[in-house]
């Protein structure tokens, strides 16, 4: 796995996570796991809640071992002190023409969620912004098709 990216907010949001799966879900999964050997009153076919258990604690432990190497091999970002270039951890303001701007945070992938305004500097979008500056006008390939934005505001 390669280098990612992470903001300073991503890499405690993913190392949170990852206590919470090693320590309180782990042992909720446990438990459902021993009581579904047992047999217990579930009210529902044993063989069949096993199965969900041991597929439950299968997904779980994935996780585990996927958060854990995502953060070994992380790189934290700090937003940029200077903020004249887009790099990761950049707060930019864009504006295709006839639209109104829009403000996204540039992250790593792994912590892209374009809902909440992060995008991935891997991104059509974000890796044409990366390396650019205030006033640069910037062709994004998309799998839609091409647009043009400006940068209006960089922080």
């Amino acid at each position: 796995m390669a280098t990612s990216y992470l903001t300073r907010e991503g890499f405690n949001r993913l190392q949170e996570e990852l206590e919470y799966l090693r320590t309180k879900r782990r042992q909720e999964v446990a438990e459902r796991l021993h009581e579904a050997l047992e047999g217990g009153d579930l009210g529902v076919d044993p063989d069949a809640e096993y199965e969900a258990a041991k597929n439950e604690q299968a997904f779980v432990e994935g996780r585990i071992k996927e958060l854990e190497i995502l953060l070994s091999k992380a790189r934290v970002v700090d937003a940029p002190e200077a903020a004249d270039l887009v790099t990761v951890g950049s707060r930019v303001t864009i504006q295709e023409d006839g639209m109104e701007p829009e403000e996204y945070v540039i992250v790593g992938a792994a912590e892209a969620n374009p809902r909440e305004g992060k995008i991935s500097n891997e991104s059509p979008l974000g890796r044409s912004l990366m390396g650019k500056r205030v006033g640069d006008k910037v062709t994004v390939d998309a799998p839609q098709g091409s647009f043009t934005v400006q940068i209006v505001k960089l922080e």
